[in-house]
């Protein structure tokens, strides 16, 4: 089976009211990707995503630009525990 890690990705900057957390909801499912993404009430949004280091890394990679009305300021990336996730989602 292939190797499956998970990663929490904090994402600052200009990344609400600019469509951060749909876009990344798409980018993560063109890769396979499992887990959410969430705005947190400081302004910045926080992923947890689970699935192949290579599509985690192309998804971090993205997640420097975010879509185009964002400004991403900064991005903090630390490993987790993996868990069960059936599919990539918004969570509130």
């Amino acid at each position: 089976m292939d190797e499956v890690i998970g990663r929490s990705i904090l994402v600052s900057g200009r990344v609400q009211g600019v469509f951060y957390r749909a876009s990344t909801v798409a980018e993560a499912k063109k890769l396979n990707l499992k887990g959410w993404v969430k705005n947190l009430s400081n302004g910045d949004v926080l992923i947890e995503v689970f699935g192949s280091p290579k599509n985690i890394k192309v998804l971090i990679n993205w997640c420097k630009q975010g879509p185009p009305l964002s400004e991403v300021a900064d991005i903090k990336i630390q490993e987790i525990p993996l868990r069960e996730e059936n599919e990539f989602k918004v969570a509130y």
